[in-house]
């Protein structure tokens, strides 16, 4: 019954128009480089996760002390502690949420209103703690802690099910055989252009630089399977055409967000006029005929 439920969320389109305005208003927001930071870069998976688990564990620590008679100044401080973390996990998740697929972002937009009531109710629930209004309180934190369960069934599926904050090039290194393979020619890979072409069905972006050195990497991004021989080169990077996504060609290390993970990297060679590449395992290969 859940898992038709959240499918139906997917599929709805009404709430398409509002989806299109706050992710253009999240997108707009002068934060910088505290985009990357708040996509969790630094930290190699999205840093939201971590977040919610201060406003979910003070709320849920709350209901347990409201259970308990004498406890009620107690849970109206860990509601107060909840509510101060709330806004930074939901400007995290929000950035996160911009960036998505469509069908994503229909989950999210309700896994944010579940979460958007939670934080109504508690800061209800609060204000009547601080009148002395100690049964309405305790009242309103069940229900906003039934809003946040609400909102942690969504998160869970817009996680696990949809693969929202994934990486989307874990994969490679599991499904692509050991040792040397031949992609193609020379020829067929001008200077300065991406190509696409695949070792056993795993695509791979190739580059090759005005001085003839050859690069290759994973080619769906590790954000969202973008196709990256779609992108543009820059600077020694290839940025994703979907997102935005940069990632270094020497290392396949992802320099800018939305993506936490960096590419899977390929070493190259050249034997007889054909190109061939090997999955690099740690760091660069010790073989001084690959590159």
């Amino acid at each position: 019954m859940v898992p038709r439920f959240l499918d139906g969320v997917e599929r709805w389109p009404r709430g398409d128009a509002v989806i299109d305005a706050l992710s253009r208003g999240v997108r707009a927001l002068p934060l910088r480089g505290g985009r990357d930071l708040l996509h969790g870069r630094w930290l190699g998976h999205p840093v939201h996760p971590l977040l919610v688990q201060v406003p979910v564990g003070s709320w849920l620590s709350a209901a347990v002390l409201d259970l308990r008679p004498g406890r009620a100044r107690e849970a109206g401080s860990l509601i107060a502690v909840g509510l101060a973390a709330a806004a930074p996990a939901a400007l995290a998740g929000a950035v996160d949420w911009a960036d998505l697929h469509r069908r994503q972002q229909r989950v999210g937009l309700v896994h944010a209103l579940a979460n958007t009531a939670a934080v109504g109710l508690y800061a209800a629930s609060l204000a009547c703690r601080v009148k002395g209004r100690t049964k309405a309180g305790r009242g309103l934190g069940f229900l906003g802690l039934t809003a946040v369960a609400t909102g942690g069934v969504l998160g869970g599926h817009l996680a696990y099910r949809q693969a929202a904050g994934a990486n989307h090039a874990e994969e490679v290194p599991q499904v692509v055989p050991a040792g040397w393979h031949r992609i193609g020619s020379v020829a067929e890979f001008p200077a300065g252009r991406t190509a696409r072409r695949t070792v056993d069905d795993v695509p791979v972006l190739v580059v090759r630089e005005a001085d003839g050195d050859f690069y290759a990497l994973a080619e769906r991004c590790s954000h969202l399977a973008g196709p990256l021989s779609e992108g543009t080169l820059e600077d020694g990077c290839v940025r994703c055409p979907w997102h935005g996504s940069v990632f270094r060609l020497a290392d396949g290390w992802n320099v800018q967000g939305p993506a936490t993970s960096p590419q899977p990297v390929f070493d190259t060679r050249v034997v007889d006029g054909h190109l061939e590449v090997r999955l690099r395992e740690q760091g660069p290969a010790e073989d001084d005929t690959a590159r």
